[in-house]
Order: structure tokens, then C-alpha cells, then sequence
């Protein structure tokens, strides 16, 4: 078995590391897109427990009707965001086990092109996220200013 040569390794470890720094910001909108969602679920499920209460007046429920269409768009578009930037995450993941695995088996192995090509996808996957959540926070700004 061929030993790997400390310096070697600490190197590889170090620019292996450079793209972790994403990596939390991944988990930040993560937890930022959970946090919506569970606000987006808990509204929905008491307005569509108001609309099964048959005591509630029914000038009300159109109102409703359309805030659950509201509240629908902004979970897709919600669930769009989460699953691009679980992908970011898993690219960026990938990217660092590139760096890696190539810097420490002292260049036997090119995954520069593997590196690239999991690198521009982490960062398209983030940037489209972000434009999603967006877009859902656009749609949440139109329903509150909607409502008279």
C-alpha cells in the first residue's frame, strides 16, 4: 500500500476545505426554507380547517379559497428552492471529494474536469435557489398587500 505523503495530504486538506465555506451557507437556507415552509403548512392547514366549519360565514371561504391558492404556489415554489440547494449541496460535496481525492494521490488521479463540472453546478444550483426564494418571497409580499 503506497503511503501518502503528510505535506501532500495536509494540502490536499486545505484546498479540499475552500468550498465547505458554501457548504454552511447551504445549511443557513436550508434551515431559512424550513422555516417558511412550516409557516406556509401551519396557515394552510388552519385555513382549510376553517373551510370545513360549517359555523364559519361563508363570505369569508372565497377570501380563503384564495389564500390557499396563495399559500400552494409559495410550498412549490418553496420545494423548488429546498431541492436546488440539497443539489448545491450534494455538487459542492462531490467537488470536495474532487480536490481531495487529486491533490492527495500525488496527481495520479485528474479529476480537474469532475471538480469543474461539480463546481458550476453547485453554484448554479444555489443561485437558482435563491431566485426561487425570491420569487416566493414575492409572492408572499403580493398576498399580504392583496388582502384589504
Amino acid at each position: 500500500m503506497n503511503a501518502i505523503d503528510p505535506p501532500l495530504l495536509s494540502q490536499g486538506i486545505q484546498l479540499a476545505l475552500a468550498p465547505v465555506f458554501l457548504l454552511t451557507a447551504v445549511a443557513t437556507l436550508v434551515s431559512a426554507l424550513t422555516s417558511r415552509l412550516s409557516r406556509v403548512v401551519d396557515r394552510s392547514r388552519h385555513l382549510q380547517g376553517v373551510l370545513k366549519d360549517a359555523t364559519h360565514p361563508h363570505h369569508d371561504k372565497a377570501d380563503y379559497r384564495k389564500e390557499l391558492g396563495h399559500l400552494a404556489t409559495r410550498g412549490r415554489l418553496i420545494n423548488t428552492s429546498m431541492a436546488l440547494v440539497v443539489f448545491c449541496g450534494l455538487s459542492i460535496g462531490l467537488t470536495v471529494l474532487g480536490l481531495f481525492f487529486t491533490e492527495t494521490v500525488s496527481g495520479r488521479i485528474q479529476l480537474s474536469r469532475l471538480v469543474m463540472d461539480t463546481f458550476v453546478v453547485g453554484i448554479a444550483s444555489f443561485s437558482l435557489s435563491l431566485l426561487f426564494l425570491l420569487v416566493e418571497v414575492f409572492v408572499a409580499s403580493y398576498s399580504i398587500r392583496y388582502k384589504e
